[in-house]
């Protein structure tokens, strides 16, 4: 009994010493918890309002609930007396830890926020990155999804994208067409120019401004090499391109105008032999 009666003492001593400091550092944590959420929650609002991406919106509102948290958790144990230097000291060296061992997620990160902040592509664009050409299905925190032109999925992480060149093709609203005609040397120039011309002429696709052009580009080694450069809208652009590679071909024959293979021309001479 005169057991018991010492640990009632110390436990009614100890609820009176402490039992401020408890209520308090409870009240810290539910008052501390609900401020976090309203401030996470007023921060996501207004990133939302200026069109920032909905995934980074979520990402953001975790990383700064769970700071404030972090925050609030300290209070708390400051309440209590707990030594918070020293609690600090441990945050850090696991925070240094995890950073360590997440160094190549967390550059993916800084990445994905990159590339949302900055926009140099958007959904739906079609582009070239990392040394993948397709279609931007997704941009994720961690990586960007890709439908390549055969229609493969394509997962690039997100550092590999800011770490290289970014070459957005559906950017503008226009694109240029880049083909080359081959026609023989004893071709008529000026025939194959009239040609190509018309073909062009006659797409209601083609851009008038900026003018098309049809020049002679180069004289190869088997042939004469005429640029065709017209400028169409980049929703049109395969199918005029598709389109003027047949119809060239279709027209040369028409006309008369080969489009020679390579070739060389080889000549043998006999040696003359000396009689013996």
């Amino acid at each position: 009994m005169e057991y018991a009666q010492k640990i009632l003492d110390l436990t009614i001593t100890w609820l009176g010493d402490y039992s401020l400091k408890v209520l308090a550092a409870v009240l810290i944590l539910i008052v501390g918890r609900w401020l976090a959420r309203k401030l996470t929650q007023l921060m996501a609002r207004v990133l939302e309002k200026n069109k920032i991406e909905a995934t980074l919106v979520g990402f953001l509102e975790n990383i700064a609930y769970y700071a404030l948290l972090v925050l609030v958790l300290i209070a708390v144990a400051g309440q209590l007396g707990i030594n918070t230097t020293s609690f600090l000291t441990i945050v850090g060296a696991a925070g240094l830890a995890v950073g360590l061992a997440l160094k190549d997620s967390l550059s993916n990160f800084a990445s994905g926020v990159m590339l949302v902040l900055f926009r140099p592509f958007n959904s739906g664009d079609a582009v070239e990155v990392a040394g993948v050409k397709g279609k931007v299905v997704g941009i994720n925190i961690f990586n960007t999804i890709l439908n390549t032109p055969d229609n493969q999925q394509v997962i690039v992480p997100n550092s590999s994208i800011t770490s290289d060149v970014i070459t957005n093709i559906t950017a503008n609203p226009i694109r240029r067409i880049d083909l080359v005609a081959g026609i023989g040397y004893d071709d008529d120039i000026l025939q194959a120019k009239r040609v190509l011309n018309e073909i062009v002429a006659s797409d209601d696709r083609i851009l008038n401004d900026p003018a098309p052009t049809v020049a002679v580009s180069e004289l190869a080694d088997s042939s004469v090499n005429l640029a065709v450069r017209p400028w169409v809208a980049t929703t049109d652009y395969w199918d005029v391109y598709f389109y003027l590679t047949e119809t060239i071909k279709l027209r040369f024959d028409e006309e008369g105008i080969s489009i020679p293979y390579p070739q060389q021309d080889v000549h043998l001479f006999q040696e003359a032999t000396t009689p013996s």
